[in-house]
């Protein structure tokens, strides 16, 4: 009996415990400090609450309650994303980067029909022949002119670079200038010049850019820009001006450089105009302007003695600028890109 009693005690105590824990009174709220208005503590113990993690209590009731359909702010519009999120942040910031495209509009205006995009090489070089007739003039030299025709002929190894040789024909085209004619007859002083018989060289040519412009209304031309540079030789012989009764010559080739550049514009895929400036680079023998007087041993005239006939200040440097004017065949006429899968 008295097991009984003990056990219904201690099941009394039991289940009087968490009604007694839910009836304990809540915690005092700490004093306002002197001097501080009790609104402010308040607000200092819900920062505090908000510091530890602890959810914040919202009377939805009271003036803190969130009004309907108020704009999210800070981090409550990144967090559901709302209007002022994204493009809307870079208007307040800036606002002349603010989009204002009216997307209706744009998708309604009327679109050009044609419309040119960004094309491939419209003419690629690579593994082509190239075939450039020409015709040179002399632009440096104002007492004898060296015109003529000429060929070059060109591999290219890749699309930019090539090599290839050239020559120019100069025989019986060469002619003394007005110029040159009139000081030597005004001031009885002639002027050593020479002429050209022929010059060949093998080149280097180098293709740096090349694009595109519209002539002709709706045409579009295609060109390029090229340099090149070789060694080579160039046959050449002084024109007897100071004693022409006793002196004659013969020609005679000499080592040449040759460096130049020039533009190709494009007709179609094969064909193109040339412009190319050359400058070919060589020391030549010039005609000595004294004439040798007396006689030698054998009572012959110093003045027909050959050994007198060239300048004694040996050979002179001699730039030959020629401009050349052609068209550029290329072969095969045709092709077909290969591009990567």
């Amino acid at each position: 009996m008295n097991q009984a009693r003990v056990g219904l005690l201690v099941a009394a105590a039991l289940v009087a415990m968490p009604v007694t824990a839910l009836a304990q009174p809540k915690a005092a709220q700490p004093k306002a400090q002197a001097g501080k208005n009790p609104k402010d503590s308040t607000k200092e113990v819900a920062a505090d609450k908000a510091a530890a993690g602890e959810a914040k209590e919202v009377n939805l009731e009271g003036p803190d309650a969130p009004k309907e359909n108020a704009p999210a702010t800070g981090t409550d519009a990144a967090a559901t994303g709302g209007d002022d999120a994204g493009l809307g942040d870079i208007c307040k910031i800036d606002p002349a980067a603010c989009p204002t495209i009216d997307m209706e509009k744009a998708a309604n205006r009327d679109m050009k029909s044609e419309v040119y995009a960004v094309q491939q090489i419209y003419a690629l070089r690579n593994h082509r022949f190239e075939v450039n007739p020409y015709f040179g003039i002399t632009m440096n030299d104002q007492f004898v002119a060296h015109p003529g025709p000429g060929i070059a002929v060109n591999w290219y190894i890749t699309n930019v670079l090539a090599i290839g040789v050239n020559g120019n024909f100069y025989a019986g085209l060469n002619s003394n200038s007005n110029f040159n004619f009139e000081t030597s007859r005004a001031a009885r002083v002639g002027e050593p010049v020479t002429e050209y018989q022929w010059n060949a060289n093998a080149n280097f040519t180098y293709v740096p850019a090349y694009g595109k412009f519209a002539g002709f209304s709706d045409f579009i031309f295609h060109y390029d820009f090229f340099v090149l540079g070789g060694v080579g030789a160039i046959s050449t012989r002084p024109i007897a001006v100071v004693d022409p009764d006793n002196r004659t010559f013969s020609f005679k080739p000499k080592v040449a450089f040759h460096v130049g550049g020039g533009l190709r514009i494009f007709f179609n895929r094969w064909l193109a105009a040339t412009l190319e400036v050359s400058d070919y680079l060589f020391f030549d023998e010039l005609e000595n302007p004294s004439i040798a007087e007396g006689r030698d041993a054998n009572l012959k005239p110093k003045a027909q003695d050959s050994s007198t006939w060239l300048s004694q200040d040996g050979a002179s440097f001699t730039n030959n600028v020629q401009a050349q004017v052609g068209l550029s065949v290329f072969l095969p006429f045709s092709w077909e890109y290969r591009l990567p899968k």
